[in-house]
């Protein structure tokens, strides 16, 4: 049985399977396996991996699940001691996955560990959804080491140390699959959006640590599996808020209740006079989710482990800083 098994989650993805599955099947061997985990494609995703890739693992589930559930669902099938899930449009470089898993081996009290993410596009350019290991303002607002909010920097070797992070991004995101099980996986609801943030959150409650290793280097495309849209703009607000909600110690759960809904609502006005209506009712529509979802979210808040305090949440506002030019993350911490 493999140590470490790949779990890339594939839905009407062919072909992003035909650009990106090749390199994550020429390097990923030894004691590791590759396997996708397929939501219910309606394309011929399974033919073509069929025809292609007879001797890769394909997990078949009845119907799209969202991100959280299909892993969840995807996982329990798997028995490796390490799992790493892999957005399909990522390319992975030689030697990829060892350091991840020697990091894991070496640190016991290390749950989850990101590579360093790298523009498929630009490829000296930092990658948006995780660059080289993530972090979180107070009022909630995720940012990495090479971009903050909007702004992305150039790779140039200034965040190549080993390090303890807040979030892993789940375009590739390692980690110990008993923890997984036990932190209860991916919150379902959240459907896709936020729950790796919420998960990893979740294990440092309980004791875990989240760490980067930036000599695994991986390309991803981004966007490739849910592009830029009111749809997603809507699951990130949702997802955001009920995550603080869950999660965030009594005093910053006062401060977000107090600044949030104006940001919030201030960001919907903006959009409004861009004449972009869709993306302000999304916002709009997320907070009515979240108000509608408050005695579940207290139920699962009651439910969260905290035995520790997470150290990796950045005490002032990134949004501020960024309007007043701080747009690198040295300048931030």
């Amino acid at each position: 049985m493999a140590r470490l098994s790949v779990v890339i989650l594939n839905w009407n993805g062919r072909h992003h399977l035909e650009r990106y599955l090749p390199s994550v099947v020429a390097h990923t061997t030894g004691d590791a396996e590759v396997i996708v985990a397929d939501n219910g494609s309606t394309d011929d995703s399974l033919q073509w991996l069929r025809l292609t890739y007879p001797d890769v693992r394909v997990i078949r589930l009845e119907r799209n699940y969202g991100f959280a559930g299909g892993y969840n669902r995807a996982l329990k099938e798997v028995a490796a001691e390490y799992v790493l899930l892999l957005n399909s449009d990522v390319e992975v470089t030689a030697g990829w996955w060892q350091p991840l898993v020697e990091l894991l081996d070496r640190e016991q009290s290390v749950a989850a560990v990101a590579p360093k993410l790298l523009a498929d596009t630009e490829r000296d350019r930092f990658e948006y959804a995780g660059a080289s290991g993530g972090f979180i303002d107070y009022l909630g607002y995720p940012f990495c080491r090479g971009r903050i909010l909007s702004a992305v920097e150039r790779d140039e070797g200034q965040y190549d140390d080993c390090r303890e992070i807040f979030w892993a991004s789940g375009a590739t995101l390692c980690c110990r699959r008993e923890v997984f099980e036990a932190m209860g996986g991916f919150d379902e609801d959240f459907f896709a959006h936020m729950e790796e943030i919420d998960l990893q959150w979740r294990m440092q409650l309980a004791g875990w640590r989240i760490m980067v290793e930036p000599r695994s280097v991986v390309y991803h495309l981004g966007g490739g599996t849910l592009p830029a849209s009111s749809r997603k703009i809507y699951l990130n607000h949702r997802n955001n808020l009920a995550m603080l909600y869950k999660c965030s110690s009594p005093m910053q759960r006062v401060v977000v209740a107090v600044v949030r809904p104006f940001t919030d609502m201030l960001e919907a006005m903006v959009n409004l006079v861009t004449l972009h209506p869709h993306r302000a009712w999304a916002i709009v529509r997320a907070w009515g989710t979240f108000i509608a979802w408050h005695g579940e979210l207290g139920k699962k808040r009651k439910a969260v482990e905290r035995c520790s305090k997470p150290k990796n949440i950045y005490r002032y506002s990134i949004v501020l800083r960024y309007i007043f030019g701080k747009r690198k993350f040295n300048n931030m911490m």
